[in-house]
């Protein structure tokens, strides 16, 4: 099984892949927030499998609203297995993990990555059309009434 982290920023995100091992595979690719490095993302991922099936792929991503939504639908609609996590309890799960306070992309990637080892993750279903424009027109109704 191959394990992906991916930390989610507005222009780039960074990924980390590591096996069931625990062994880092990769832990520094890092792709722009567009079609060309999601396919990069891609190329890597299927590089890594060598000849094995994508469902031995389980990728990890925070919730971080609109910033991941073209990168989650990229994947899913590739087939892979997609996990949504709470960044808080990543924040916890990597404080957990060492007493310095290191924070960065890089870190954070493989905290997600390691997260994926236990299998209370909430997997990922896309969003309809219908329920992401009226979480919008809800957002802007609320603006204006303010």
């Amino acid at each position: 099984m191959i394990y992906i982290g991916i930390d989610v920023a507005k222009e780039k995100h960074d990924c980390c892949i590591i096996d069931s091992d625990g062994v880092v595979i990769n832990d520094c690719l890092r792709i722009s927030n567009t079609h060309e490095g999601f396919e990069l993302l891609y190329n890597s991922i299927i590089s890594t499998l060598s000849g094995k099936d994508i469902s031995n792929v389980k990728i990890g991503l925070e919730s971080t609203g609109s910033y991941s939504t073209n990168i989650q639908n990229f994947l899913y609609k590739k087939g892979f297995k997609l996990s949504i996590l709470n960044p808080l309890a990543t924040n916890l799960f990597r404080k957990a993990q060492t007493l310095r306070k290191t924070k960065t992309d890089k870190t954070d990637a493989l905290v997600i990555a390691k997260m994926l080892f236990s299998d209370d993750t909430k997997s990922y279903l896309p969003v309809s059309y219908q329920i992401q424009e009226l979480k919008s027109l809800t957002r802007h109704r609320y603006r204006l009434v303010g």
